[in-house]
């Protein structure tokens, strides 16, 4: 599968990238329809079947449940050249998200997702935010908490995962990367995802099928072909599903 550079992070991804929500959390979800997690063996062999696939970036988060656990155990066995990205700021607990952004907690999440992932230096490390994304970057330690982790080595690139285009336009003083929701019926973010390409900052999409709601087959050309976006994160459990996702994403003549 041919890749694509992210912006100015030094990585090369595919234009489908694996969301690993599913693999670790199926409570509180936005999803149609509920699902069960899936077991051990069929993590492992949905995992290898991406990678066989040429799917090279995954992503996963704190409040994923056991998903960044999951993948670590795949890095244990199996050396890959994938690109990771997770997060910090929400965590899941007891059946509900809370969000902690003072520089202990950033810290402590940091740490936990080395461990977990089982991994010297994390690749992404973006902010996960609530509504409020602007207040979270304007009046919380966790931008500089996370530039200091950087250039301590123990993340290579970080970015932003919000909500509103206010807040990404103003990551991109600082971010390597945005990640951002993108779809045809909310295109709020077209104008940064522009603004972040002129400044070389990569782009991934998240929520480009709305949660499950839009067909894979219209939603991955509409996101691919924007101007700027560099990725789109698409999350499941059936691998020949997402075999056909990376056949509509080729079939979009996007190029690199």
């Amino acid at each position: 599968m041919q890749t694509r550079r992210l912006g100015k992070t030094g990585f090369q991804v595919g234009p489908i990238g694996f969301g690993a929500f599913k693999i670790g959390r199926n409570a509180k979800i936005k999803y149609p329809q509920p699902y069960d997690l899936p077991t051990d063996a069929e993590v492992a062999s949905l995992l290898d079947g991406l990678i066989d696939l040429g799917i090279c970036h995954f992503d996963t988060a704190p409040s994923y449940g056991i998903s960044e656990e999951r993948i670590g155990k795949l890095l244990a066995r199996r050396e890959v050249p994938l690109v990771i990205s997770t997060k910090v700021g929400e965590l899941f607990e007891d059946g509900e998200s809370r969000y902690v952004f003072d520089e202990k907690s950033v810290r402590q999440s940091v740490a936990n997702s080395l461990r977990l992932l089982r991994r010297d230096v994390l690749d992404i490390v973006l902010i996960h935010t609530p509504h409020d994304d602007l207040r979270v970057l304007q009046e919380t330690p966790v931008v500089e908490t996370l530039q200091a982790l950087k250039d301590a080595g123990d993340i290579r690139t970080i970015g932003l995962s919000g909500k509103t285009p206010e807040a990404a336009s103003l990551a991109c003083k600082w971010a390597d990367l945005l990640m951002v929701e993108f779809n045809a019926e909310d295109r709020a973010h077209a104008d940064v995802i522009e603004e972040a390409a002129r400044l070389d900052i990569g782009v991934l999409v998240k929520k480009g099928l709305a949660s499950g709601h839009l067909p894979a087959s219209e939603a991955i050309p509409f996101a691919l072909n924007q101007t700027g976006v560099t990725s789109l994160v698409v999350g499941g459990l059936n691998l020949a599903h997402m075999a056909d996702n990376l056949r509509f994403a080729e079939e979009a003549n996007v190029t690199p």
